[in-house]
């Protein structure tokens, strides 16, 4: 009987306690031999600084990190990182997802700042029957009209960036808003979302314009003008902008001295690598919401410390995102000992983690959303930076459950 059990107990170490093989035993099937993973991003524009070519090197991070700590043939195979650069144009990113996909046999896509590319590259993974994790498309749309099976929304989204900024700041007292947001699918949901929330938070929106985008003149004077014609009831200008055309316009909005003539900045959407670019002392003070933040605790911090030593950047939420939902991707095709994609859906769906990015996180199952805390921060005054990139402190944190859209709105209607 001693001997049996001593047997059986061998048995489940080998299989591994979770249900899953061991590592390296060589169980994973991958269906062309190996394994592909796609980066899809701005290397070149407005949004490059937000991911880009850092982006790319946190997903070959998190590879190198999956193969040491489980081995080198945990997953049956190599695992290719390729990358391209989407422009910010649709059919740029359609065209690289399809490429990638049937020429590369890609296994998963994963990135793509820029809403309107995302949403493309979310119907050709549908088409496809591939999977796509969209790390820096910001739209709620992904996960509701244009939802589907294999396509999970990863890190963040205009609900929750709109539910916890906008509601901050009508609750500190900015109740009159003028809205300016990039004419194309992000820039259109944050003006909704954004809107939406004020409005329910007690406050006004007068006015919303769209902007180019990109901005092909980096001017946007007209629109800091009209926000002077809105005084004295005005009493914050809500840029809906990102990357370097957020940048122009918070300089302008400064050049402009908007901030002395009553009318506070509340910005959508900031990175740390915004911040860099502009100085503390551009944005002292303003309130934002953002899903992670390099310096926020040590867990962070001690990732971010292993890819500044990699990059010399300090990481942007996105970056790590990519790196998160690569490790997540690559932990459920551990589980399920396959990349065959629909097996890969069937392991993420309603998966319970905590790790140094997601907290409290949890896949939702009826729309591939990934719910997890965020946090409210502020933007430093620059005799409080004490080091560099060092620019931001954690005001509170929105738990997971209050973060993202509840379920009773969300209208995603998932294929089989």
């Amino acid at each position: 009987m001693i001997r049996s059990a001593a047997l059986l107990c061998a048995a489940l170490l080998v299989l591994g306690v979770s249900g899953y093989p061991a590592a390296g035993q060589g169980a994973v099937r991958l269906t062309h031999g190996k394994m592909v993973l796609a980066v899809i991003n701005d290397q070149s524009g407005v949004y490059a600084d937000i991911s880009g070519k850092n982006g790319v090197e946190a997903v070959k991070m998190a590879v190198e990190d999956f193969q040491k700590k489980y081995g080198a043939s945990s997953l049956g195979g190599t695992v290719d990182v390729l990358s391209a650069d989407h422009q910010n144009k649709p059919d740029v990113g359609a065209s690289k997802a399809a490429e990638f996909y049937d020429r590369d046999n890609a296994d998963m896509v994963i990135d793509v700042p820029t809403s309107s590319v995302g949403i493309a590259i979310a119907h050709v993974a549908a088409q496809k029957r591939r999977l796509f994790f969209a790390v820096g498309a910001a739209t709620t749309a992904l996960s509701n009209e244009d939802c589907n099976k294999y396509t999970f929304h990863y890190g963040y989204d205009t609900y929750m960036l709109a539910n916890g900024t906008a509601i901050a700041v009508v609750k500190q007292g900015g109740t009159q808003w003028y809205i300016v947001y990039p004419n194309y699918a992000f820039g259109q949901d944050m003006n909704a979302k954004f809107s939406a929330a004020v409005a329910h938070a007690g406050g006004k929106v007068l006015l919303s314009d769209p902007t180019p985008f990109p901005n092909p003149t980096e001017d946007f004077s007209t629109f800091l003008i009209k926000a002077r014609t809105l005084r004295p009831r005005l009493q914050i200008l809500g840029a809906m902008q990102a990357g370097q055309d957020l940048v122009n316009l918070v300089k302008q909005y400064n050049e402009f001295g908007l901030r002395q003539q009553g009318v506070k900045l509340s910005i959508g959407l900031l990175f740390d690598s915004d911040i860099n670019s502009l100085t503390p002392a551009a944005l002292q003070g303003t309130v934002f919401t953002t899903a992670w933040y390099w310096n926020m605790d040590k867990q962070a911090r001690d990732w971010a410390d292993r890819f500044y030593a990699r990059t010399k950047v300090r990481p942007t939420f996105p970056m790590a995102a990519d790196y998160d939902g690569t490790w997540q991707y690559l932990e459920a095709v551990r589980r399920a000992g396959s990349d065959d994609a629909d097996k890969v859906v069937a392991q993420l769906e309603g998966y319970r983690f905590n790790d140094f990015f997601a907290r409290h996180a949890q896949i939702r199952r009826q729309d591939h959303v990934l719910l997890h805390d965020a946090y409210l921060a502020e933007v430093k005054a620059p005799a409080d930076v004490k080091e560099p990139w060092d620019y931001v402190k954690i005001i509170s944190t929105i738990p997971a459950a209050q973060a993202f859209q509840p379920l009773r709105e969300v209208h995603c209607k998932m294929a089989p």
